[in-house]
């Protein structure tokens, strides 16, 4: 019996919806996202403006009165608030507690992870799901029992206290994040080195530490955002003397209500260091992303 079908040749025919969807994936949904952004900018370009108007400029108007008179914008508020002796001693306040917190959680996370994934020990399935399970607690919970036993071991009020706060609480996502991530390197690569006579210390610092490099920058990226954008922690566990940049623009706002020429180039001040540190490692933030999603 011979098969007196014709080959199927061309093109699978295509429905409307598909081709209204490649339509919008070229030059219109471009210009689209493009628009977006930009109406997501408005309210940081408006910030910005805002912290280069003095007072008396920012009382009588919206920012974008800057178009009709531009002579208005000076840098007098920033020189102002680098004079401010609290405002500048929150700054610092704020790199204190956030880029100690941030290393001490990636690199306690990525020696457990490490553990977790590739060292058989007794009772290991069990931890890690203790750890899954820290994943549902509220920061909430903590707040009352950790203030009591930082009050008793003299860390209340202090910038150690916060770090050892985002510390802990950081710890559950940044374990299960990156055993996730360490467990998709191939094993090979594990038990070469290990033919090879690699120690585990030296499996970690020469195989999963360079290969997990993007996992853990990604990682140290959402910490950083994370802690120093914090405003609940700092306003319990931090003092008047320890107190990061969000709890002193929280502050002015409480005190003085629409001090304008303050709290603009505070919070610009306090949004600039976060952009500059996720460009600098966007790279790496988009390899973590992507990672695992191509075999």
């Amino acid at each position: 019996m011979t098969d007196t079908s014709e080959p199927v040749t061309g093109a699978p025919h295509r429905g409307l919806a598909s081709r209204m969807a490649n339509r919008l994936g070229g030059g219109l949904a471009q210009l689209a996202l493009i628009a977006i952004a930009l109406i997501w900018l408005v309210p940081t370009f408006g910030l910005f403006i805002a912290s280069l108007r003095p007072e008396t400029a920012n009382a009588e108007g919206g920012w974008w009165q800057v178009f009709t008179r531009p002579s208005q914008l000076t840098f007098k508020n920033y020189g102002n608030l680098l004079s401010n002796d609290t405002m500048v001693q929150s700054f610092v306040n704020t790199l204190l507690i956030t880029v100690p917190t941030t290393i001490l959680v990636v690199v306690i996370a990525a020696l457990a992870a490490y553990a977790f994934a590739w060292i058989d020990f007794p009772g290991r399935d069990w931890l890690f799901i203790g750890v899954v399970a820290l994943l549902v607690v509220p920061v909430q919970v903590g707040l009352i029992p950790v203030a009591d036993l930082f009050r008793t071991l003299h860390l209340f009020g202090t910038i150690p206290g916060v770090v050892l706060f985002h510390t802990a609480f950081g710890l559950p996502f940044a374990i299960f994040l990156l055993r996730n991530y360490f467990a998709g390197i191939p094993r090979d690569l594990l038990e070469a080195a290990r033919m090879d006579g690699g120690t585990e210390w030296t499996i970690f610092l020469r195989v999963i530490f360079p290969l997990g490099g993007p996992a853990i920058a990604s990682l140290g990226i959402f910490q950083f955002l994370w802690v120093w954008n914090d405003l609940l922690i700092a306003l319990i566990f931090a003092g008047r003397d320890s107190q990061p940049l969000t709890v002193a623009i929280q502050q002015q706002v409480r005190q003085f209500g629409a001090n304008i020429d303050v709290i603009a180039p505070g919070s610009f001040l306090s949004l600039l260091v976060p952009l500059l540190v996720f460009f600098a490692f966007q790279r790496y933030f988009v390899q973590g992303v992507l990672a695992g999603s191509v075999k």
